[in-house]
């Protein structure tokens, strides 16, 4: 193990990212032979050292961190050493170079870098190596080949290169002289190919609404993973139930005139005649990116450079220019709107979470291997890239602000002390996020019945023996993810015995075998192998697909009001959680509450006060924290659970919420706001 460990009291993460920001108070970066010790002390060498000594033994890894670092420090690279860069990398490298070509473009000749880009494009033979140089071209609007060149270049390509086809068909888009030689859409190849001919030839893929004339901000919001309306179901989790009820309240907030949440949709699911354009609620509308279904299959294609594509194209359809675009998750695909929102003129915002980052050291400092191979290595660079992502949206965003945690936003600074500066040394804001009210079915009471009857259906898979009626229930609702932990909740259940004195109800992913990620399936498979070892566990558990939010929330007021069944609870096994919105929701339910210790949750469930918080560390500490859950005296979980709605209501409304967010986003100077009005 490296020489300093989380569990030391030292976190080496924390100590590498505070020696780069804050070097003359902070200790030193951690020295040691593990893997993540060898990439901190490469990646965050203070700025002082111009020419660090190398520390890792893989160049394509040295090379990758190096050049983060140089971006951080804002080293404007030459663009032969980017390009250089770009013909060796992975994604996550190629990603690296194009957040250090705008810097590298300002500071070098433009004709030199035409030059040598013009030379790379025609040498090139590899198809993922080749849409990445055409999407330097299109990212700096360089034009680096002639109109014949580009020609040649579009015929001789074969239907096999579909990166570089698609990369070509972007950058004939944005150069009017060249749009005479993009094809017609009925010679796409698919309908992803169709769409983005049809919007390159300047075909409008939607009626733009006609927004409010008044003073307020037009709002774009992203949720690029999962379903708005399918929460629980593949990476469609929380947040998009928080966007859709904060963009219905933002849109009658005073100060905003309209939102517009992007969400992104398999190309083949959005039809031959595409309307991308939807309306959500009054002055809130859904606007589909369309996703392009090989892109997983395609490693050295970029899915941040189409998406910033696809961003500007479908921002340009609008009546109006965005005044503000606020992004809230740390990858690539952020990013992408981070740079669409610049070449748009609008203000960004940044919700900034300690996702990866806290977990870092806790999960990969016991690893000692440095080769290219194995999947503890893999995940250490995915997780530094996101790390890394993050820091480039701080870094871009107009405004940062962080989710309410326990101690305010004093962990988030923890993990980017560069924010430690921000509103005169006290921090990023943190506004409230909410829940939306519940609204009863007019058949509310017939709805409520069916869906307890549901749990209890012998006749169905997966669900509840009748005769454990009686019994106290636990449910927990969420995606089948690791980090949700639905399978160690299993464990812990299973494993203390608590099976045999209670039901568990696991709401979540998909309802087709077909529609499950590798992830889910992770998560099904160990409940699956927990119930072949123990049998008698199978009619105390019910695996209930993902269900729309108003459904779950009528079934946690069923379970809260029931007269039928023993007394339900609700559980948060996950890791973390930022915040936690199905867990205020079952507040508002009037379910006895527990929930991690690790994240926003202890912001507002206090332990023994209104709820519960778990150790969810180990199958064991969480076991614990359930028989505490299931031991208490009902005359104080009554209390607890008054008090824990109580919270809710108090603090916890969208419309309190939607107040919170227009107060930052109409703080923001003015001037620049206001320019950018059309």
């Amino acid at each position: 193990m490296d020489a300093h460990t989380p569990q030391d009291g030292t976190d080496p993460f924390v100590a590498a990212r505070q020696s780069f920001w804050a070097p003359e108070t902070a200790p030193p970066i951690p020295s040691g032979p593990g893997t993540l010790a060898s990439f901190l002390r490469a990646e965050y060498l203070p700025g002082t050292h111009e020419h660090p000594p190398r520390f890792l033994t893989d160049p394509l890894d040295e090379r990758t961190v190096s050049l983060r670092r140089d971006v951080r420090l804002r080293r404007a690279l030459a663009p032969e050493e980017l390009l250089a860069a770009a013909l060796s990398g992975d994604h996550r490298l190629r990603s690296t170079v194009a957040e250090a070509w705008p810097l590298s473009l300002s500071q070098h000749d433009t004709e030199r870098v035409r030059h040598e880009l013009r030379g790379e494009i025609l040498r090139c033979t590899d198809p993922g190596t080749l849409a990445h140089l055409i999407d330097l071209a299109t990212a700096g609007g360089l034009h680096v080949l002639e109109p014949l060149q580009w020609a040649e270049l579009a015929r001789t390509l074969p239907l096999d290169t579909r990166p570089a086809r698609l990369a070509l068909w972007r950058h004939l888009a944005c150069h009017p002289n060249l749009l005479e030689m993009l094809p017609p859409p009925d010679k796409a190849s698919d309908a992803y190919e169709r769409l983005l001919l049809a919007a390159a030839a300047g075909r409008r893929l939607f009626e733009s609404p006609a927004f409010p004339k008044h003073d307020g901000l037009l709002v774009v919001q992203s949720m690029l993973l999962g379903e708005m309306d399918s929460p629980g179901e593949g990476s469609s989790g929380g947040l998009g139930v928080l966007l859709g009820g904060l963009g219905d309240a933002l849109a009658r907030t005073q100060g905003i005139d309209a939102v517009i949440t992007l969400v992104t949709k398999d190309a083949r699911e959005v039809g031959e005649e595409p309307d991308l354009l939807r309306v959500r609620g009054a002055g809130h509308w859904t606007l589909t990116l369309p996703t392009d279904p090989h892109e997983k299959a395609t490693a050295g294609d970029l899915a941040g450079t189409a998406l910033t594509w696809w961003t500007n194209k479908v921002l340009e359809d609008l009546d109006r220019r965005p005044d503000l675009v606020h992004v809230r998750y740390a990858d690539d695909r952020s990013l992408a709107v981070a740079e669409a929102a610049r070449r748009a003129g609008a203000r960004l915002v940044f919700t900034a979470t300690p996702d990866p980052h806290r977990r870092v050291s806790e999960r990969h400092a016991s690893r000692t291997a440095t080769g290219k191979t194995g999947p503890g290595t893999e995940e250490l660079r995915q997780d530094l890239h996101r790390v890394f992502a993050a820091d480039r949206l701080v870094d871009r965003a107009d405004e940062v602000i962080g989710i309410p945690g326990r101690g305010g936003t004093g962990e988030l600074i923890r993990y980017f002390p560069q924010l430690a500066a921000l509103r005169g040394g006290e921090g990023p804001s943190a506004p409230q996020e909410g829940i939306t009210a519940y609204q009863p079915a007019n058949d509310e009471t017939i709805r409520q019945r069916r869906l307890l009857d549901s749990l209890f259906a012998a006749e169905l898979p997966s669900t509840l023996d009748p005769t454990a009626r009686d019994l106290p229930l636990l449910l927990t609702v969420g995606r089948l993810h690791p980090l949700k932990q639905q399978d160690v909740l299993v464990q812990a259940w299973i494993e203390s015995g608590l099976h045999f004195r209670s039901t568990l109800v696991v709401v979540g992913g998909s309802a087709r075998a077909e529609g499950r990620d590798p992830t889910e399936q992770e998560v099904r498979s160990a409940i699956a192998d927990l119930l072949h070892e123990h049998p008698d566990a199978a009619g105390r558990l019910a695996l209930v697909p993902a269900m729309p939010n108003n459904a779950v929330r009528c079934l946690e007021r069923a379970l809260a009001g029931s007269q039928t069944t023993g007394r339900a609870h609700y559980v948060c096994p996950s890791a973390k959680e930022e915040f936690g919105i199905a867990v205020l929701e079952a507040m508002d339910a009037g379910l006895p509450v527990a929930g991690t210790g690790r994240g926003g949750i202890p912001h507002y469930l206090q332990d023994a006060v209104n709820g519960i918080l778990l150790d969810t560390s180990s199958p064991k500490h969480l076991a614990d924290g359930l028989q505490r859950l299931l031991n208490l005296d009902t005359a104080v979980t009554n209390v607890m659970t008054r008090r824990a709605r109580a919270t809710v209501r108090a603090r916890y409304s969208i419309d309190a919420a939607a107040l919170a967010f227009a107060s930052v986003y109409t703080g923001l100077p003015e001037t620049r706001v206001a320019a950018h009005r059309t």
